[in-house]
């Protein structure tokens, strides 16, 4: 293993290059704290290595910069444009037969289930995302189940600010693995996300938690999983053929 295959971006970055060989998980960058030029400098570095590179948490600032710099057809932006791949115009997008399914509870819950979708995207798996369905109007779940499970997803994901409910229901309804995303959404007792971080971390069904507002870990996590759960579903086919 090579210990010193990484990238020195001037004095403010050394770019893990080797991480996706030697984890399954690309480096991404966290925009979010950092000065504007530095992002951008990183991530024309970080892109010329990969070809790609995912940037989360983007300032108006950032985004601006980038538009500015990059012509359209190299930049992919989430739906709200809070998180970003920017592309060489060459490298495409792996593909590797995993599967994930995006829920989140609210529309203020869909910044950080885009970050989580972007991300599995990136590590090569497919994705259903359906958006705005918590359980205080539960049968707007109820009535997505069967396209859930129609599309036989490998694992779940589920972002819920409040009170975060909608994992623990999740996770009692389908027969994968669900990680639950608390997000900071919310107010008052319990508020910033720690009332829903508690309450799925206090599930009676089980499910796995990542951190506050953590869709790039949800994102990496999940796609590790259905990776390798396409990896074994690969193996059968090609035997049974």
């Amino acid at each position: 293993m090579d210990y010193n295959s990484y990238l020195e971006v001037e004095n403010i970055a050394r770019i893990d290059t080797f991480r996706r060989h030697r984890t399954g998980i690309m480096e991404a960058i966290l925009a979010e704290g950092k000065e504007p030029e530095a992002v951008m400098r990183i991530a024309e570095a970080q892109c010329g290595a990969s070809g790609r590179v995912l940037i989360t948490r983007l300032s108006d600032e950032v985004i601006t910069r980038f538009k500015e710099t990059y012509p359209e057809e190299r930049l992919i932006f989430s739906q709200f444009q809070r998180t970003l791949v920017l592309t060489d115009g060459i490298t495409k997008q792996p593909s590797t037969g995993g599967r994930v399914a995006i829920l989140t509870a609210g529309t203020a819950d869909i910044n950080v289930a885009e970050e989580a979708k972007m991300t599995v995207e990136e590590l090569g798996c497919e994705t259903l995302a359906i958006y705005d369905i918590g359980v205080a109007g539960l049968s707007r779940l109820l009535s997505q189940v069967e396209h859930v499970k129609t599309n036989n997803p490998d694992v779940i994901i589920v972002a819920a600010g409040r009170e975060g409910t909608l994992p623990t229901v999740v996770s009692g309804l389908f027969d994968v693995p669900v990680i639950g995303v608390p997000v900071s959404t919310g107010y008052g007792a319990g508020g910033r996300g720690e009332a829903a971080l508690f309450s799925m971390l206090q599930s009676c069904s089980p499910l796995c938690v990542v951190n506050i507002d953590a869709g790039f870990v949800a994102g990496a996590l999940a796609a590790r999983m259905a990776n390798n759960v396409a990896k074994v579903r690969n193996q059968k086919i090609i035997h049974n053929t």
